[in-house]
């Protein structure tokens, strides 16, 4: 009971964490030049829908990651909702997305 209240109001240890908590990336799609991969998010018994957008260049790669409050309850669901997700990112921000030449940043 002690240990279940000590979670409940943040007084767990790092131990006490799932080491799943960590995103696995997906299969990568391309898509107009470039990666997309996506990293479902655990969110309880759900999934949380993220990824990556990954562009390579000659000076090295350019990565944007993405997540979305979106859930559902299959891991594959959320790699093919952000792969969706990402085209989306890619289609509305074009050129954009990686104009100011930042190795890596959120979108």
């Amino acid at each position: 009971m002690a240990s279940f209240l000590s979670k409940l109001f943040g007084g767990g240890s790092k131990k006490d964490e799932d080491p799943g908590d960590t995103p696995q990336m997906g299969e990568a799609v391309t898509y107009k030049d470039l990666t997309i991969r996506p990293a479902p998010i655990p969110a309880g018994s759900q999934w949380r829908v993220g990824g990556v957008i990954v562009k390579a260049g000659s000076e090295g790669d350019m990565e944007r990651q993405f997540d979305r409050a979106d859930t559902v309850p299959s891991r594959e669901d959320a790699e093919t909702i952000a792969i969706t997700k990402a085209r989306h990112i890619i289609d509305e921000q074009g050129d954009r997305l990686f104009a100011d030449g930042a190795p890596s940043r959120r979108v």
